[in-house]
């Protein structure tokens, strides 16, 4: 159904963007690079965080790791993840689906700075199996993300 929702938004906001139905799982970013055959830091990990009261998704590559002094410093307070129940609530997501577009309630979307090291990122489309490929800017343009600096690479 999520899948579905992304499919629905994409075509609407970004006909461009091919859906990527992969037959291997897509859900964790070493799952997606392999069944994708592209290197861990081009997988566009979309993550759920709570700040105070404020719920906001963060876009980084996948082979970068949230540096908390950095949130901390960029969002006004300590982060928390989003447990997957309430992920799938706010986003329409499930966890390993999760990604900026297609969204069951609007949110905020920040794009982490690593993203730019490629000319291409591969997000998730809204399932564990599901991805399309886009430029980093192209994604912070169509989901109006603020590119932010929160993210060492590993």
């Amino acid at each position: 159904m999520s899948a579905e929702s992304v499919k629905t938004w994409a075509a609407q906001h970004a006909p461009e963007l091919r859906l990527i139905e992969a037959h291997g799982s897509t859900a964790t970013v070493a799952d997606a690079a392999a069944t994708l055959g592209v290197e861990p830091g081009r997988i566009a990990k979309t993550i759920a965080l709570r700040v105070g009261k404020r719920i906001l998704l963060l876009v980084t590559r996948g082979d970068a790791r949230l540096d908390n002094l950095k949130c901390k410093a960029t969002f006004g307070g300590r982060i928390r993840m989003l447990g997957p129940d309430e992920t799938l609530a706010v986003t329409g997501h499930v966890v390993g689906g999760v990604c900026p577009f297609g969204l069951a309630t609007p949110l905020p979307v920040y794009a982490d700075v690593s993203l730019r090291a490629f000319d291409t990122v591969f997000p998730a489309a809204g399932s564990r199996n599901a991805s399309l490929e886009v430029a980093p800017e192209r994604l912070a343009q169509l989901t109006e993300a603020a590119w932010v600096d929160c993210c060492t690479l590993s």
